[in-house]
């Protein structure tokens, strides 16, 4: 973490967690606005002449589509199609951004480096060079406002301001997402917290991601699910147009042939207050399942009180349709419900590979 950002967030009364973020101990679990340190992110720059080239090469979106005024989703997938991690894209300048959790970044680091080869590109963490922090709710949008003059008004669009980026995120409600230097940092949170919004900790930005129906791939579920499994074609996280990149061609097969098996869906369960909680990669089960593999496990979750959670769960369509399926083996009966952006009536779709 960038040090002259943790002395400022342990002003305002917060202490560094474990996964590397701000946490406060007073938050209110419910804001109506609120600010979030988003340290447990990590920043990935890659610069160059021939950086959105060797990108293009790499990743399931079409880098081309990238201006100062439009972010995209993307990841980075294997020989196999399976998405070893996924992230949000941008542009300052000449260099490109990827923004993912920290734990995720070395290992993509390490191997997008083993690809570079001879492209007169550079790769280096930027994780501690800019601060990036959450800001939900009427509150933070006035203070942004005064400071931008503009908002994006569509999901995954851009404003700029200097060296500091504001991103509009998915949502029901107005979020976004502010990625700058320290000092620009400190200067809209004191704005925003004047304007009324308070201090909130990271699970409440990972809760509004599984809301909105935007995956996060951890390393528990690496190389668990091909992109369209959790929904990246249909939150502008995939182009089919783009030409080649790895693991292209199964992800090409499974959009053009056949019919997509499993999906992305938000699911809800109360479990007992001392259960386990059902961490990503949680295997589900259900007696209606067809396949011989477990019938979906959890993307991500996130508690909302009292035994109560909320998740993403990839699972096969006919499980989740028969309404049946559990977490574990002897867990609770999940209730499952389309992501707010819907299914496409008709969805073609390559058969699972193996």
């Amino acid at each position: 973490m960038n040090t002259d950002w943790q002395a400022f967030l342990e002003s305002q009364g917060g202490h560094i967690g474990s996964d590397g973020a701000a946490q406060f101990d007073s938050a209110p679990a419910k804001p109506a606005s609120a600010l979030i340190d988003l340290s447990q992110l990590g920043l990935i720059a890659v610069a160059g002449p021939e950086a959105q080239t060797f990108l293009q090469g790499q990743l399931s979106n079409d880098l081309r589509e990238l201006s100062e005024t439009h972010t995209q989703l993307s990841s980075h997938c294997s020989a196999k199609g399976r998405m070893l991690a996924n992230f949000r894209v941008l542009r300052f300048e000449e260099s490109l951004f990827l923004l993912l959790p920290r734990v995720q970044k070395d290992s993509l680091l390490k191997r997008l480096r083993m690809f570079l080869l001879r492209a007169k590109a550079t790769i280096d963490d930027a994780s501690d060079a800019l601060v990036c922090i959450g800001l939900i709710g009427a509150c933070a949008e006035t203070s942004l406002t005064q400071a931008f003059g503009r908002l994006p008004s569509e999901p995954n669009a851009m404003v700029r301001k200097g060296a500091t980026a504001l991103i509009r995120v998915a949502d029901s409600s107005p979020r976004y997402l502010l990625i700058g230097p320290a000092e620009a940092a400190r200067s809209a949170w004191e704005a925003a917290r004047a304007a009324g919004a308070e201090p909130a900790n990271p699970d409440l930005w990972a809760l509004q991601d599984i809301r909105a129906g935007i995956p996060t791939v951890l390393p528990e579920t690496s190389e668990s699910f091909v992109p369209q499994m959790v929904n990246m074609q249909l939150i502008d996280g995939v182009s089919f147009h783009k030409g080649c990149y790895t693991g292209q061609e199964v992800v090409a097969r499974m959009q053009y042939l056949g019919k997509l098996k499993r999906r992305m869906y938000i699911a809800q369960a109360e479990l007992d207050v001392d259960a386990e909680p059902p961490a990503p990669g949680t295997l589900l089960s259900s007696l209606n399942s067809t396949s011989e593999q477990a019938p979906g496990r959890v993307v991500d979750a996130r508690a909302t009180g009292n035994g109560r959670w909320e998740m993403l769960v990839v699972a096969e369509i006919s499980a989740a349709e028969s309404g049946e399926l559990r977490l574990g083996d002897a867990g609770p009966v999940l209730r499952i419900s389309p992501p707010p952006y819907g299914f496409p009536s008709e969805e073609t779709a390559q058969t699972e590979p193996a």
